[in-house]
């Protein structure tokens, strides 16, 4: 739990009355981060004014504050939290004249409809007594870090959205998680990163309040102070957009890489492509409003295009920005791209041979893209408590590395938390996410338990169709004008068979040989009257992650479960007997 947020949401007690709980956040949240940039503009700001005084032309006038002050963005206001309070009647105005003065590039405050809080605030009486209590708090970079600010703002969010009843994981992923992703998407290449002056681009097209970008820039840079990580992302929500924003124009980054707007329907970076990828997109959430917009795409950009391969039903989206990030590795040629995803497990298994999803599966495998997939505790999000993924994914895999899928069971690496935040009742500690991170990295079957690698073509079956002759009323098969045998409906039958049935190591190739020795072994002696309906024959992929980890527990001795019941029954008697008198 972020103290700093509490303190700061303990501010909103003020705004009880005139304001509902679940509207708190509206005030909170823009000016925590207005206060956060004000801390920031404070040391050089007469210097910037002199500058603003010099040069009407923005551009130039961008330039010169840089050389200046290092920072990408201005305020040449003549306002600041220092003298705001001195004219208590334009109070008001003076704030809207500070918010005014931004540089272009710092457009947070229009995606909460700020200025309108503001007249609401000066009408019901509150707003002196809210920026009085923002004035005292220090929220410069050198007092509160970046990590502090971070956990305070999705401290703040979560509260908003539990008075408003929302869900919190839709804005944010928890810390641990993101940090597990960051260290395995940045595993294989760690010793390219400490590299002097290296530059590297890093992209999430679902960023929240930008926490993984943030993360991801820390561990370069804890690797590789000199390292420059340039920063893209994309995100929906207003309000997390202008908290993403902010937060990295704080950090001195470029702002125009941060851009608003829905990733599916409308790439803001469309044309571009990153070395690291990663995301954290919503589970289970409806498209069908950007279906047309989505078809559409597919239809005009063909086998190149991001949703080619397949598209997922319509009530679950996640597969989609799968395809996104796999469409935004940079190509192999220009020295690859890695993704980090974090999935329910909806994608490894959902739809049947040729559906949607296990087209997009069938495409990833058989182009070698995907590098490991991570089972996570349950309970490690805030909003849901169901089984989750982390998928690793490569367009130029490590040469040991080709051709397989490394599974690992993280899913009892954990440690209890204190305090539950919402579903979150579990975190993965500093050992336990350094297990998982030496797991992936040692790459082997010697600890089938926890790791398993297994080839591409193991994911992969055929759906085969078994019929079975139609007989008419005297019991004769019944056959159509060519005298081939008419199929009974009501006694047709499908059967998944593995590319890997009886030890096949063919893979999609062995698919007659391997077919018919099923159909000889496992129907054939059952129903010796059934063929194969060949034009019928489907090919699927499905990762059954569960499958290949599950243990066998035995029952419990039938004597031992008689022991139990008879010892229940003695209760139940007990109890009678106690009621009886």
């Amino acid at each position: 739990m972020s103290t700093l947020g509490s303190f700061i949401w303990s501010i909103a007690d003020q705004l009880r009355g005139p304001y509902r709980p679940n509207q708190y956040g509206n005030v909170i949240l823009p000016l925590t981060i207005l206060r956060r940039l004000d801390c920031i503009l404070e040391p050089d700001r007469e210097a910037v004014r002199g500058l603003a005084a010099k040069y009407d032309n923005p551009n130039r006038l961008k330039n010169e504050v840089k050389k200046v002050t290092g920072r990408p963005f201005y305020n040449t206001s003549n306002y600041s939290f220092v003298n705001l309070l001195e004219d208590a009647d334009g109070l008001a105005d003076n704030l809207s004249d500070y918010i005014d003065r931004f540089s272009p590039d710092v457009d947070v405050f229009e995606y909460f409809d700020f200025k309108k809080e503001i007249l609401a605030l000066a009408k019901a009486g509150l707003l002196r007594e809210v920026v009085t209590s923002f004035k005292a708090i220090d929220l410069h970079p050198d007092v509160v870090s970046n990590a502090d600010m971070g956990d305070a703002f999705e401290y703040i969010i979560r509260k908003f959205n539990e008075a408003a009843n929302e869900t919190s994981g839709d804005h944010y992923t928890p810390r641990d998680a993101i940090r597990l992703l960051v260290d395995l998407l940045f595993a294989d290449k760690d010793a390219d990163l400490t590299e002097a002056g290296i530059v590297r681009t890093l992209y999430d097209p679902t960023a929240g309040t930008g926490g993984m970008l943030t993360l991801a820039e820390e561990h370069l840079l804890a690797q590789n102070p000199e390292a420059k990580l340039s920063l893209y992302g994309q995100e929906y929500n207003s309000q997390s957009y202008a908290i993403c924003k902010s937060d990295l124009l704080a950090k001195g980054h470029d702002a125009t890489k941060i851009a608003f707007g829905n990733t599916l329907t409308d790439d803001a970076f469309k044309g571009r492509q990153f070395d690291f990828c990663m995301s954290n997109p919503p589970y289970g959430v409806d498209w069908k409003q950007h279906a047309k917009a989505i078809m559409k795409e597919r239809g005009e950009a063909g086998p190149n295009g991001r949703f080619a391969p397949g598209l997922p039903a319509t009530s679950d989206g996640q597969m989609l920005f799968l395809l996104h990030l796999v469409h935004k590795m940079r190509d192999p040629e220009d020295g690859g791209g890695r993704v980090g995803i974090v999935m329910n497990g909806s994608p490894l298994f959902s739809g049947a041979a040729e559906s949607g999803p296990s087209n997009i599966r069938k495409w990833l495998l058989e182009e070698d893209l995907v590098e490991a997939i991570v089972a996570l505790p349950a309970n490690m999000f805030f909003n849901t408590g169901i089984a989750t993924y982390i998928w690793i994914l490569d367009n130029i895999k490590q040469p040991d590395r080709q051709g397989v899928v490394q599974l690992i069971d993280g899913t009892s690496f954990w440690t209890k938390m204190r305090k539950n935040l919402g579903s979150k009742n579990r975190e993965l500690g500093e050992d336990d996410r350094a297990k998982i991170v030496r797991l992936h990295a040692d790459f082997t079957d010697a600890d089938p338990d926890y790791s398993k690698v297994l080839r591409n073509d193991e994911f992969g079956y055929w759906t085969i169709t078994v019929e079975r002759p139609l007989l008419d009323e005297s019991g004769h098969p019944v056959v159509d004008p060519k005298g081939k045998l008419k199929p009974d409906t009501k006694k047709r039958d499908t059967e998944n068979v593995p590319f890997t049935y009886g030890g096949s190591t063919a893979g999609a190739s062995g698919k007659v040989e391997v077919i018919n020795a099923y159909f000889d072994a496992e129907v054939k002696p059952h129903v010796p009257d059934a063929w194969i309906d060949w034009a019928k024959v489907k090919t699927g992929y499905e990762i059954p992650f569960t499958r290949h980890f599950y243990k066998y527990i035995p029952p419990r001795p039938l004597a031992e479960i008689d022991a139990d019941l008879e010892k229940q029954v003695a209760k139940i008697l007990d109890l009678l007997r106690e009621v009886e008198r």
